[in-house]
């Protein structure tokens, strides 16, 4: 639009000087034809005498002097209106040429902070490449995002498929779920083992101790039960040694649920490798048992009613978390009482840690309940 402007008011005064240059020409021709008629218009009414001629000679002469002082006046208000048309054509163009310039400089310091936000693009993104493999890898993000496209298929019908804006909109949704779960003790399921839930330790085998002296996982408590035990049904926040040791590399923990649950599935939990400082502690090879103690205290309870709920081998290359489901074959069963079994560690000869262990499940309904 400014340009289109510019070249108009360019035009105007092109217009201008052509128009005064064009009056000057025909004022200068209309006074020379007038010159040339009275040069050379004899004079018919004239005897012709000797007076009579240096009469006309003389009168010619003033009129010849009468036009060149016109001729020059002529001239100079034409070279005087030039002047002011060749002023304003410069004003014109010299305004033209610094708004120019200015718009140029403007338009220079636009391209320099773009020219900064690309590089700084281009650095977060390199960044982001650099860390992409340890944040997800790309089977994790093909898992993802076919779990998407079976969600959308679930919700809306078709084939899955969507515009990267429903993409993006269902992305967000889920990720504010994750944040939900993790805010919500960071699995976003119900944990029927946590002690300030009415979980608690009953059993469990020979506990650590440091040795003489030491103050590590002091021994007592009640009924044989260690004042510590009931660390591994809390909350660890993930801070070395914030755990419940027992001794040796295999032993056991028995735990009464706050209810009796149809389980799903149970998690075991580490200090992370990132805050460690060894990891030899944590358990390897497990096996996870339950059944209906009720408020029963014979010991044939368990062994009659006991089953097997699930076997797994905590790996510690995978997240410090890790949570396995329930076996098949456990079918429904309602359990109140499970106990956790482990028979190896990762190489720590005098003791296996458990930071937490959770059991996740349903509670049945009241039918469920009066036929057990």
């Amino acid at each position: 639009m400014d340009g289109t402007c510019d070249e108009e008011k360019a035009s105007i005064n092109a217009a201008r000087i052509i128009l005064c240059w064009q009056s000057f020409h025909r004022i200068l021709a209309k006074n020379l034809v007038l010159f040339v008629v009275l040069a050379l218009k004899p004079n018919l009414n004239e005897s012709g005498n000797g007076n009579a001629f240096v009469g006309t000679h003389m009168e010619f002469e003033g009129r010849i002097a009468e036009m060149g002082a016109f001729l020059k006046k002529t001239a100079k208000m034409m070279r005087v209106q030039v002047e002011v048309v060749d002023r304003k054509i410069d004003n014109v163009i010299g305004g033209l040429k610094k708004e120019f310039a200015e718009k140029i400089e403007d338009r220079s310091g636009i391209l320099k902070e773009l020219e900064a936000k690309s590089e700084n693009l281009e650095k977060s993104l390199s960044e982001l490449k650099s860390k992409s493999v340890e944040w997800l890898s790309k089977e994790e993000f093909e898992k993802i995002y076919e779990d998407l496209k079976t969600a959308r298929s679930k919700e809306y019908g078709g084939d899955g498929e969507g515009s990267l804006d429903e993409i993006r909109a269902y992305a967000r949704e889920m990720i504010e779920r994750e944040i939900e779960k993790h805010a919500a003790d960071a699995l976003g399921r119900v944990d029927y083992a946590l002690a300030t839930g009415g979980g608690s330790v009953v059993k469990h085998s020979e506990p650590f101790s440091a040795g003489k002296g030491g103050n590590w996982f002091l021994k007592g408590g009640r009924g044989m039960v260690h004042n510590n035990a009931d660390k591994m049904l809390r909350p660890s926040f993930g801070e070395p040694g914030q755990c419940f040791a027992l001794s040796g590399n295999s032993g056991f923990v028995q735990i009464k649920l706050r209810t009796g649950i149809v389980p799903e599935a149970v998690t075991l939990e580490h200090v992370a490798k990132s805050v460690a400082y060894d990891r030899s502690s944590a358990p390897k090879d497990c096996r996870v048992s339950g059944w209906l103690q009720g408020h029963s205290m014979d010991v044939a309870v368990e062994t009659e009613q006991m089953f097997l709920l699930t076997e797994f081998t905590y790996d510690l290359e995978k997240s410090n978390a890790q949570t396995f489901n329930v076996l098949d074959s456990a079918g429904s069963g309602i359990v109140d009482t499970v106990r956790l079994d482990f028979t190896s560690n990762y190489g720590s000869p005098s003791h296996t840690c458990i930071y937490r262990f959770r059991v996740h499940g349903r509670e049945p309904d009241s039918v469920s309940m009066m036929a057990m």
